[in-house]
């Protein structure tokens, strides 16, 4: 049975990883930091699996910036493979947040690569390696749409961090010989999406709206255009590159692009709903620095790994939504309980 270790189990992207590869027969561990609160929502219901258990989904505390705690971690799990997804991943909270943002996304990558590089030596078996790369490192882009091999120039404290921990995956399979992969990776949302990221934050506010339990929704740029995919599609080109002979970089992206206009009106529109009549701008959702348009060439993702996006950004709308007017329902039916509900005016960052 193949182990895999992910860092960034409980974000969106681990927890379909997660189950990608529990279907597959893996061993999965996952690091999740010490709080003062849960936060497994996105793998509870793996628990529950009467097939599962829990036996073949393994949480371990840890953290990025913890050199000694990851090199530990990879000694005593001896995985096959490791799926980097950790990060502050909130590109408007990176330039709040700067600092935390660098050494968690940056550092943390340089933390776990060495983690490997020592893991290999004493446990003397190969471990292959992801590293999520994110499309905000292309930032202002220099060429539309971007392929692997656009200069990249980042607009952000994100991209920035994303931008060093690349390179440094590529320096180090090309110092030390190790197979490890980056996957471009493109906007993907899904229902698990956080909801302080925009495109939950508009499904969100949708269901809210409909229901009467909301009024209005502020949002910032809405002519910003996005590549926008399904998170459940795009981790499964995440594990087919780490099954490569050769490890090497993808694109992962659907070669649609749309604004969050387009995105608000396609949410609204799947409940009857018209978006100029709920949304209204706030200068604090702008960026300091904008990224105008993201946009992906998947060629070779399709040639090499045979990936390609199956689920639309109409249909990923349409998910969304759908979920967010269940959540709306059963909050409502709660508070006409005389259950108190946190506001929400929709200036939810």
């Amino acid at each position: 049975m193949k182990k895999a270790l992910i860092t960034g189990i409980t974000g969106q992207d681990g927890s379909y990883l997660a189950e990608l590869l529990l279907e597959k027969g893996y061993e999965v561990h996952g690091i999740i930091r010490r709080a003062s609160t849960f936060n497994t929502d996105r793998i509870d219901h793996i628990y529950q699996d009467p097939h599962d258990k829990g036996t073949r989904l393994k949480l371990h505390y840890g953290d990025l910036t913890d050199g000694s705690r990851m090199a530990s971690l990879v000694r005593e799990i001896a995985p096959d493979e490791i799926y980097n997804l950790g990060a502050q991943s909130h590109v408007r909270v990176s330039f709040d947040q700067p600092i935390d943002t660098m050494d968690i996304v940056g550092m943390g990558t340089g933390m776990l690569l060495e983690a490997l590089r020592d893991g290999q030596q004493i446990l003397g078996k190969q471990i292959r390696y992801y590293q999520a790369s994110s499309s905000e490192m292309f930032g202002k882009v220099q060429e539309v749409p971007q392929t692997e091999k656009t200069p990249f120039y980042p607009r952000s404290p994100y991209g920035c961090a994303k931008v060093f921990a690349h390179w440094l995956t590529i320096n180090y399979r090309e110092s030390y010989d190790i197979h490890a992969s980056c996957g471009i990776l493109f906007n993907h949302e899904s229902p698990r999406r956080g909801e302080t990221f925009v495109t939950r934050k508009i499904t969100r506010a949708v269901g809210r709206i409909k229901l009467g339990m909301q009024d209005k929704l502020y949002l910032g740029n809405l002519d910003a255009q996005r590549d926008w995919g399904y998170a459940g599609d795009y981790v499964d080109a995440m594990w087919r590159m780490v099954q490569q002979d050769q490890p090497d970089d993808y694109v992962v992206s659907t070669g649609k692009m749309i604004s969050v206009r387009e995105f608000c009106r396609l949410s609204f529109e799947h409940l009857g709903l018209n978006y100029e009549d709920y949304i209204e701008i706030d200068p604090r959702y702008f960026r300091p620095a904008e990224v105008e348009q993201l946009l992906g060439d998947c060629t070779k993702a399709k040639e090499k790994l045979g990936w390609e996006a199956t689920t639309s950004v109409e249909q990923l709308a349409a998910m969304m939504v759908d979920q967010d007017l269940e959540i709306a329902r059963r909050e409502k039916t709660l508070r006409d309980a005389g259950h108190e509900l946190p506001a929400s005016s929709g200036h939810d960052q």
